[in-house]
């Protein structure tokens, strides 16, 4: 998601289908407190599966009273918000964009060792619903390649850009390695207020969480206590 033009499709996603995953029980001292153990894992349930491709989400199936914060495109480069993730052990999930993160690669290298994720936003940002395959398929895959050479990781989950895509772009995104697409029942707006794409006005245990700029993280934590959730790890669900 882009600032000020990448925004929930609205009621173009209630037609996303939910991942299915397994319980994952441990204590939950406050928001972002890491567990120290490993989820079962159970194969996941989404558009795409008969067809071998990746499944779409946008919240998680679980028993666990967690939701998950994700972080689109970075250009947000907020020193304090490293230093948050830290403090706080937030297990956040950034999806990078080439063009915008590429300059400032040793930011998200800090991030990432104090326990952020690192996955797949395409290499320039485009809306790849209605583009040839080859066309998609570079995005993915090229933007696997790039954070494979700069971090040593090869992403298992991507979001596209705006949210939107079509099944050419589940089938690049399979032939690049990606098992699962990633979009958000729930974004925080320019204001601090949570929008949500379908269902229910409020967070629910396994929604995935589109947080627009990292210096409102502290406000939405609160809001997240008081519901009596906390931060999980999306990759240990996926």
């Amino acid at each position: 998601m882009r600032r000020g033009r990448c925004r929930p499709a609205g009621a173009a996603l209630a037609a996303v289908l939910l991942a299915g995953c397994a319980p994952f029980a441990g204590p939950a001292e406050r928001p972002g407190e890491a567990a120290a153990h490993t989820p079962r894992r159970h194969p996941a349930q989404g558009n795409g599966q008969k067809q071998g491709l990746p499944p779409v989400v946008d919240r998680v199936r679980t028993d666990d009273r967690v939701v998950f914060l994700t972080y689109d495109d970075g250009a947000e480069r907020d020193p304090r918000f490293t230093d948050l993730v830290r403090e706080r052990r937030l297990p956040v999930t950034l999806f990078l964009t080439d063009t915008v993160a590429g300059p400032a690669y040793g930011h998200f290298a800090r991030l990432r060792s104090v326990g952020a994720s690192l996955q797949n936003h395409t290499l320039d940002h485009p809306s790849l619903r209605g583009l040839p395959y080859a066309g998609q398929r570079a995005e993915i895959c090229g933007q696997q390649n790039k954070l494979r050479s700069r971090f040593g990781v090869r992403p298992r989950l991507f979001r596209p850009p705006y949210g939107t895509y079509d099944t050419t772009t589940l089938r690049a995104a399979a032939d690049c390695g990606v098992t699962a697409v990633v979009l958000w029942r729930a974004a925080l707006d320019a204001d601090g207020h949570l929008t949500f794409t379908r269902g229910e006005q409020r967070l629910l245990p396994g929604d995935i969480v589109a947080v627009g700029a990292p210096v409102r993280t502290e406000a939405l934590l609160r809001k997240i206590e008081e519901e009596g959730l906390r931060v999980g790890r999306l990759e240990d669900f996926l």
